[in-house]
């Protein structure tokens, strides 16, 4: 009974390796100034979907608080990477504006038009609503303020 306990816990276990991860590519700058005389004025958040659904972007202070909302109900298709760009504001975005980078890819920027949000670590939740799933991004970012 141990040995075929073994042998199903090690075929999961290899079943489970090798499942794609449900966001794939999470790319995020390590920290970033939406000041004036800040180096990096955005936060360049991207990343790619294992099955295609809509998401919800969402910005989460160090708390878990809720700080901004870039995307609501977006359409994103499976393994084509997503980007978007948060102005540090506080608050639901209240529009977006397709922007070209180099390499011609097409970027999300979220007009969030609140509070500056202040100096510190945030990170990036994304809910599948298909899925029913809620992700929060492996690293953090950091907002910079003079």
């Amino acid at each position: 009974m141990l040995v075929l306990a073994s042998l199903a816990a090690f075929f999961a276990t290899q079943r489970l390796k090798h499942t794609p991860t449900v966001v794939q590519r999470f790319e995020l700058t390590p920290y970033f100034s939406p000041t004036p005389r800040g180096h990096v004025k955005l936060e360049a958040i991207s990343f790619k979907l294992a099955r295609a659904d809509y998401v919800t972007v969402t910005i989460v202070d160090a708390t878990g608080s809720d700080v901004a909302t870039l995307v609501r109900d977006q359409y994103v298709t499976r393994y084509k990477q997503f980007s978007l760009r948060w102005n540090g504001r506080r608050g639901v975005a209240h529009g977006y504006t397709f922007i070209t980078i180099a390499g011609g890819r097409s970027v999300l920027l979220a007009s969030n038009h609140g509070a500056l949000a202040r100096a510190g670590e945030y990170r990036v939740r994304v809910s599948l609503r298909r899925q029913r799933r809620t992700l929060l991004s492996p690293r953090s970012f950091t907002l910079v303020r003079p």
